[in-house]
């Protein structure tokens, strides 16, 4: 029994596994109605078949419907009247058929209406009693089916005191119907990018291996230049309107491209660095990251490397005596540049423009929810994020506790389509009692491969909360009975069938025969 638990959407969480019985008379229960703090509940069975029958269809039907939020980790404050927009800009993307079928109160009031069925307004969260200032968004279809969404004119000003912040959006469906209000991550504010030397002391600014950058390109300093490093069509591009976010791994030179071995820590310049796509695992093949004075690779510089900073991507592989090859956009293409020693100054190449990238750390949230079963218009926030799962107990009851934030007294855990006695701790708790497995077949006890079921969420109103982790029953050797008037084997058929059994076992199969 190993829970694993993951906070990075693109790498899937690890199954849990158990195989054991629970005896309900031990579990203390309270039938239907939000729970209460420190008792477990579960449906009447009238309304657990109902439900069971309606997630049953949600589970096949993949009916979810997931919002994502990108945004930069830090904000550079704006002073007097300038605006420093955020850059990279937040940007949201909508995915899933859920987005394209009407709940089930609108259906009633079907229309030939056509477009976005969705929009938004983006703002900061409220530092005062005034309501911060929002930016509409309107959402566009991708080749990829998603719907994106851009607040490019965001920016906080000095006013502003706060060190953090968060980003709020609003979703109202067309028609005024309030979909919910859902958060970013929290977003650090500082003045201005840090010139001085960092240091691994003060890590707040840093970036270590296997974080999530973006790379942009400003020509002259000017803002409608702006070009972002992104994925499209398989190929990589230096977009105006979209930016992706990359996967910096610390390479290994000896290693295949692809091929990632575990090495952790802060990233330094002069490091060998691949970046890989978040959302496409396109990569680039590995590169030497550089520091960047002065439109100048600096060498011989091997300092961490931090928030905001000027840098270049040098390809490994030169020939000795040349100022290498860098990463670099022509219009929206990306390129190869060919830099040039610098005559005063050995350990100094010389680049251009376009060959000069700042980075920056980028976070996501991801929220996931279903409102095909719910009958209501209440909006579907607080959105319940699970981050990781706790496996304990043994013998006739096994409990699993959920880690992860929003979570309510209104909630119940489900494993695949059946519902789970469910006990709410706090905002950051939910536990659980394991179901029996025979809840998911007569022939359990004969199991010869595991039963992974989905882990999710289900509210009182019938609103359904898909998440990316699994629950994994695995089976136990066990033996079907014989009827009664089945002739018993004799004791040498027994060694015999025995003796198969340790010979299949050894060249990895596995033959059940009767103890």
């Amino acid at each position: 029994m190993d829970p694993v638990g993951t906070t990075d959407p693109s790498v899937p969480p690890g199954p849990l596994t158990h195989l054991n019985l629970r005896d309900s008379s031990e579990v203390r229960l309270q039938s239907d109605g939000p729970s209460l703090l420190g008792s477990w509940t579960r449906s009447t069975p009238e309304h657990a078949a109902i439900l069971r029958e309606g997630v049953r269809t949600c589970l096949q039907q993949r009916s979810e419907q997931t919002l994502w939020i990108l945004h930069a980790k830090v904000a550079q404050k704006s002073y007097g009247n300038e605006k420093r927009f955020f850059c990279p800009p937040p940007c949201v993307y909508l995915a899933g058929p859920g987005w394209r079928v009407k709940p089930v109160q609108d259906q009633a009031h079907q229309s030939v209406e056509t477009g976005p069925t969705v929009c938004g307004y983006m703002g900061l969260d409220g530092a005062s009693g005034s309501a911060p200032e929002t930016q509409k968004m309107n959402f566009e279809e991708q080749p990829d089916s998603r719907e994106f969404g851009c607040a490019k004119t965001l920016y906080i000003s000095d006013a502003d005191k706060r060190k953090h912040f968060r980003l709020v959006l609003r979703l109202v469906l067309r028609g005024g119907r309030e979909l919910g209000t859902f958060h970013s991550r929290l977003i650090k504010v500082i003045s201005k990018p840090s010139q001085k030397k960092q240091s691994l002391k003060n890590t707040d600014l840093c970036i270590s291996s296997g974080s999530k950058v973006s790379l942009f390109n400003r020509l002259r300093s000017q803002t409608v230049s702006t070009r972002y490093l992104s994925v499209e069509d398989g190929a990589f591009v230096a977009s105006a309107r979209q930016w992706a976010a990359f996967t910096l791994h610390l390479a290994d030179e000896h290693c295949s491209q692809g091929d990632f071995p575990p090495q952790e820590g802060y990233i330094r310049y002069g490091s060998l660095v691949q970046l890989v796509c978040t959302v496409t695992g396109l990569t680039l093949p590995p590169m030497i990251i550089r520091k960047v004075a002065k439109q100048c690779a600096l060498l011989d510089v091997d300092e961490p490397i931090s928030q905001l900073h000027k840098c270049a991507f040098q390809f490994p592989g030169d020939t000795p005596g040349g100022g290498g090859t860098y990463l670099c956009l022509a219009t929206e293409k990306v390129v190869r540049f060919q830099a040039s020693l610098c005559p005063k100054e050995a350990n100094r190449a010389l680049l251009n423009d376009s060959s000069c990238w700042t980075i920056i750390g980028t976070e996501s949230v991801e929220f996931s929810f279903s409102t095909s079963l719910a009958c209501t218009r209440e909006p579907v926030t607080p959105v319940p994020l699970i981050s990781t799962l706790e496996l304990s107990g043994g013998g006739d009851v096994a409990t699993l506790e959920l880690h992860g934030e929003n979570f309510h007294a209104g909630l119940k855990v489900w494993f695949g389509d059946v519902e789970a006695e469910t006990m709410y701790r706090s905002p950051r708790s939910l536990v659980c009692v394991v179901p029996d497995v025979a809840a998911f077949g007569s022939d359990w006890r004969w199991l010869r491969t595991p039963i992974t079921v989905p882990v999710s969420l289900l509210r009182a109103d019938a609103l359904f909360y898909p998440s990316a982790f699994s629950f994994t029953y695995t089976p136990e050797y066990s033996a079907r009975p014989l009827p009664p008037d089945t002739h018993q084997p004799a004791p040498d058929a027994d060694a015999l069938l025995e003796s198969i059994h340790h010979e299949f076992a050894r060249t990895n199969f596995h033959l059940f025969c009767p103890s």
